[in-house]
């Protein structure tokens, strides 16, 4: 696709263009890059992250692949059936995704992880064009509160009508559904922030609502 070629050779983030090439140097083998979305061309679920981790996705070119981030989020989506293998590795692993499909809010690696409002809002073009490709009735799960702010900008949405919260579900105007969870990420699963089993619970409240074709309960 064109805009795929587009994102892989974006570089409207100085910064964050910048830190690629640092990183590119220190580390040739690592795909240090902007990280393309993975998984399936008309999900029923697109998962919204934040960013490629360091040594995740910016290392392997696949979200969410080679980081802790990752370990909970695949072997959730495997039980879930969204997922071929419950272990994501590598982009040659031959995992796949069924129904489902992996971007970011951000495609390129932030220094300390921490993208600027600035980014965020440049790269929010591509997020846009990958929600306006889904068709009603898909749902979008945003990992913590940026990914989650960063639809409903996409969606030209007012962060006051929707509010962040853990396992919280919106019916959006364009007929996308939002739910919203903690970031898998290694701090909040250490610190029990986000347990398991909290996680499980999400991805059985967007089962159940895939199977219904209902909007979010009341």
């Amino acid at each position: 696709m064109s805009t795929e070629k587009n994102l892989s050779e974006c570089r409207h983030c100085p910064r964050l263009a910048n830190f690629l090439d640092e990183v590119k140097v220190a580390q040739p083998e690592y795909y240090a890059k902007p990280v393309l979305p993975f998984g399936a061309a008309n999900p029923k679920l697109l998962i919204v992250g934040l960013a490629p981790g360091m040594h995740g996705a910016n290392r392997t070119g696949r979200p969410f692949t080679g980081d802790h981030a990752g370990i909970l989020l695949y072997q959730t989506l495997h039980r879930f059936g969204f997922a071929s293998a419950p272990v994501s590795t590598h982009r040659e692993d031959g995992l796949q995704l069924l129904g489902c499909r992996i971007t970011n809010a951000v495609k390129c690696l932030p220094p300390q992880n921490k993208p600027e409002t600035a980014e965020i809002k440049q790269c929010n073009a591509y997020l846009a064009q990958e929600l306006a490709a889904l068709k009603p009735g898909t749902v979008v799960l945003a990992l913590g509160n940026v990914a989650h702010q960063a639809v409903l900008l996409a969606q030209q949405l007012k962060v006051k009508n929707f509010p962040f919260g853990h396992a919280a579900c919106h019916t959006l105007p364009s007929g996308l559904t939002l739910y919203d969870s903690y970031h898998c990420s290694r701090y909040n699963t250490q610190t029990k922030r986000l347990t398991a089993a909290m996680f499980e619970a999400v991805f059985e409240a967007i089962s159940s609502h895939l199977q219904r074709s209902a909007p979010c309960p009341t």
